[in-house]
């Protein structure tokens, strides 16, 4: 059933239903025959009942019946076999005809006539019965009611029955086998916007990701193109990072490749040492700078593309981790590297991994651009909204303008060194938008220096 095809699975609930519906109006129409069989066979007998009603007479003294015998053979035509009758007085001393007809089970009112089914020799018989009083009681008998029954066989009301069921089995049968054309004919109509759907986007280029059009298809299937659409606009995304990313790699990486052949073919056509000797300094720097800038692509790649792992982390514990790991740099340019020690047990839901990474991004550019003998703090709060991370420094700070500016990749500030890449704010901006959040850069109020937060909320998983 779960592999089958849309069309099959609308077969299978269809069919029993409408077979089911089916044999329930079968039933429904035997029913119905059966009751106007008994009613217009049951007049035929009352008929009957009353013509020998009438035709009882106590005025010879004894109880007299005139039989109406061309009636009675009437009736036995149209009944398909044997007619009974019976006339009794109440205390059945007197009787006329078969004396052992079944009884009605209950007792019977004056002047109402009963109909009931039973059994006589064998067969099923309907019988109507009827008593009323007599004017007086008959010769050679005390009872002073009259009980007068009718019956005949059932065979004509069963053969009425069932050749009335045949032909309408026969005609459901006709119905039922139009019923289903028309249900496939409706069905491939239905979903031939689904067929189309599918020969368009089976005809499809393999790099075409554009929209589906969803004007001209039925309202139940457009959420589910709308879903694909959505899919395909995620996959675009992903497609022109992934772009993004060789073009930038492969630029920065060209651009130091380039350099680094130019350093070693100037060492090559060199024959004093000191200047050999500087060559080979100048290739280490330029080393040194390509395996920066290919970490800091990597960190790039990896911050827009991971799946990100939501888990608690502890603020406080990631900025001494950072602050720890950084300190041997910031030693070395006689920095103040410290942190503002945050609320106990302050703890954000991010992924740690990306959150260390754009944090140390922050220190990283921090010590590159603040002074000698500067200071460097890190600090954490709990927002109404999310967390915080933010790194002070008191060096050269930047422009209004330049801090609207970078945090994009490749762009660089008025005072950025000769070996930058500016991809550090940009990592950290990156990983601060996977949380759904964003990296705020401004001017420290009241003294120089700059401002950079990492803020995200705290709904982003």
């Amino acid at each position: 059933m779960r592999r089958a095809s849309l069309r099959q699975r609308l077969a299978l609930l269809l069919l029993p239903s409408l077979l089911l519906v089916t044999c329930i109006e079968l039933w429904m129409t035997r029913h119905d025959a059966l009751e106007a069989a008994n009613a217009a066979y049951d007049r035929s007998v009352l008929g009957a009942l009353k013509s020998i009603d009438a035709n009882i007479s106590t005025a010879s003294g004894g109880l007299s019946v005139e039989l109406p015998y061309t009636m009675f053979e009437f009736f036995e035509l149209t009944a398909s076999g044997q007619v009974y009758f019976r006339v009794a007085t109440s205390d059945g001393l007197v009787e006329l005809g078969s004396a052992d007809l079944p009884e009605p089970r209950a007792a019977l009112k004056p002047g109402v006539p009963v109909f009931y089914d039973a059994t006589y020799f064998g067969e099923p018989v309907r019988l109507a019965a009827y008593r009323r009083e007599l004017d007086r009681a008959p010769a050679g008998s005390s009872g002073r009611s009259v009980l007068i029954q009718v019956g005949e066989s059932t065979r004509s009301r069963q053969e009425f029955s069932t050749r009335f069921v045949r032909r309408a089995a026969l005609r459901d049968g006709v119905v039922l086998a139009l019923l289903l054309l028309s249900t496939a004919l409706a069905l491939a109509a239905a979903l031939r916007p689904l067929t189309r759907l599918a020969r368009e986007v089976q005809a499809r280029k393999p790099d075409d990701l554009t929209r589906i059009e969803e004007a001209d298809l039925p309202a139940d299937i457009r959420p589910l193109v709308g879903a694909v659409n959505q899919q395909m606009a995620r996959t675009q995304d992903l497609v022109a990072q992934q772009r993004q990313f060789l073009d930038d790699a492969s630029h920065q990486l060209r651009t130091h490749l380039t350099t680094l052949q130019m350093q070693v073919d100037y060492a090559r056509r060199e024959q004093d040492p000191a200047l050999v000797s500087q060559a080979l300094e100048a290739l280490g720097v330029e080393i040194g700078r390509v395996t920066r800038s290919t970490q800091q692509l990597l960190a790039l790649g990896r911050s827009d593309t991971v799946s990100l792992a939501f888990e608690p982390v502890d603020l406080a514990a990631l900025l001494r981790d950072v602050a720890v790991d950084l300190l041997p740099l910031a030693r070395s340019k006689q920095i103040d590297l410290g942190i503002h020690p945050p609320a106990a047990n302050l703890r954000a839901v991010a992924d740690a991994g990306l959150l260390r990474e754009a944090l140390s991004n922050l220190v990283v550019n921090a010590i590159a651009y603040t002074p000698a003998r500067g200071t460097i703090t890190l600090l954490a709060v709990a927002e109404q909204r999310g967390w915080r991370l933010t790194v002070e420094d008191n060096g050269p700070g930047l422009s209004d303008e330049e801090c609207a500016a970078l945090g994009r990749r490749f762009v660089r500030g008025t005072r950025a060194s000769q070996g930058g890449s500016g991809l550090g704010l940009a990592i950290a901006r990156s990983i601060a938008q996977r949380h759904q959040g964003d990296l705020e850069l401004k001017a420290r109020e009241g003294t120089r220096g700059l401002h950079a937060s990492l803020w995200w909320p705290a709904a982003s998983p």
